[in-house]
């Protein structure tokens, strides 16, 4: 029989982030690893970053408008934390609450590599926000896609309008794709490195081959 205690703990759901540089195919692999939870019977909420609610979709408008080319990293790097901030208290924590798996297009990491390493900001400053901004919320597991540059830039030329980060120097990218593999090896437990120059299938299976104890296995 349950004590009054347990009754009332909270259910914990998971929470799995994608990360990445320019067309690296997150948005393929999120549906992927989505329909294989909800085939498990889960339920699942999709989101993304920057964005996730109507106050940081109005975030999200401003930070990738082309036409914001002159803010300033640390203008931009607060902006991003105000989305998150507000991401986090509207969608993430209620929904892990509920015990749904929560899969999100970018997250804190990506303020570390884009504004830390792809903009030079102190990243003891951005990781600082970042903890403030989710209330030290982490991912379960974050997979990392790696392709070089060139190419995934390649794959968001060919979609039409680039939005403001895509239309960033090859120089930038390249500190971005450096930034995501430091990350990688500073947290090897949680971020998980996938060669995402491999077919979607491939992709999808070595994510899947990563999830062990999280798919019951």
């Amino acid at each position: 029989m349950k004590t009054g205690k347990q009754r009332k703990a909270k259910k914990t759901g998971l929470f799995f982030s994608f990360e990445g540089g320019e067309g690296v195919g997150k948005t393929t692999q999120i549906a992927k690893l989505a329909a294989l939870f909800e085939a498990r019977g889960h339920k699942v909420v999709l989101t993304r970053e920057p964005g996730g609610t109507n106050i940081a979709n109005r975030i999200r408008s401003l930070l990738l408008d082309p036409k914001m080319d002159g803010l300033a990293p640390l203008a931009e790097l607060f902006l991003y934390e105000a989305s998150r901030a507000q991401h986090v208290q509207e969608v993430i924590r209620p929904a892990l609450e509920r015990g749904y798996v929560v899969i999100c297009d970018r997250f804190a990491d990506s303020s570390l590599v884009y504004q830390g390493a792809g903009r030079k900001l102190s990243a003891k400053l951005v990781k600082e926000l970042n903890k403030i901004a989710t209330g030290s919320l982490q991912p379960n597991i974050t997979f990392v896609l790696d392709l070089n540059p060139q190419i995934g830039l390649a794959r968001v030329g060919a979609r039409g309008v680039l939005d403001r980060m895509e239309k960033e120097k090859l120089s930038f990218h390249q500190r971005v794709r450096s930034g995501f593999r430091r990350l990688v090896r500073a947290e090897p437990k949680r971020c998980i490195l996938i060669d995402a120059s491999r077919s979607r299938d491939d992709i999808h299976e070595a994510i899947v081959a990563k999830l062990g104890k999280y798919l019951g296995e």
